[in-house]
């Protein structure tokens, strides 16, 4: 399915205020009409896959984005004192969180994390607001495969001094990421599943 931008309606602009159970599932349905594809890929990690599933398609999808943002606020732990995540994947699910934190009136920075050095001015991995050592930050992530990439995030946050202890991801593709984080230490959470998206997925189509 292809966006179209257009003048909404009121019904339209259910991520505004819907309840959380009804934006899960609003938000479901995107991933499974604007996401997720069947066909012949190699993922990042190498791996070749029967399905392809486009993150950036919802995260960067004006209702989609506030869903998202609503949503992971929710599942955020009251501790929490910044989100954080691997560019490029997770720039606009930090950023969304971050935003609607401020108009819930408990505001959380964002920071994005390099997958390199920049090589001019601070040569800094992580940009955004510089927060004290030992915050605690949480990692976010599109899509969770083997669990390597948000895992570069943790390595170059921990690396500043920043305590990293949980990460959650919008979808687990279910190859290992969870087993690895619990390997680690790392609590893991993920808003969808791949059986969740395959099984609505099936549904719209029937």
């Amino acid at each position: 399915m292809t966006y179209q931008a257009q003048t909404p309606i009121q019904s339209d602009i259910w991520a505004v205020s819907a309840d959380l159970s009804t934006l899960r599932n609003k938000l479901l349905d995107l991933f499974c009409q604007l996401a997720y594809q069947e066909g012949d890929f190699v993922l990042s990690s190498g791996q070749p896959s029967s399905y392809y599933i486009n993150g950036k398609q919802v995260t960067l999808h004006p209702q989609g984005a506030l869903a998202i943002g609503r949503i992971l606020l929710s599942l955020l732990p009251p501790d929490t004192e910044a989100v954080a995540g691997l560019t490029l994947g997770a720039d606009p699910i930090v950023t969304a969180v971050s935003v609607v934190s401020a108009l819930e009136k408990r505001p959380i920075p964002a920071l994005i994390v390099r997958k390199e050095a920049k090589g001019h001015g601070t040569k800094a991995y992580i940009e955004g607001p510089n927060l004290s050592a030992g915050a605690n930050v949480l990692v976010l992530e599109d899509v969770v495969t083997t669990g390597q990439s948000a895992m570069k995030a943790v390595e170059h946050l921990r690396a500043a001094d920043y305590a990293v202890n949980q990460v959650i991801s919008l979808v687990d593709r279910q190859q290992g990421g969870a087993e690895f984080y619990n390997s680690v230490g790392l609590n893991f959470q993920a808003v969808f599943t791949i059986e969740n998206i395959q099984e609505r997925y099936r549904e719209l189509r029937n």
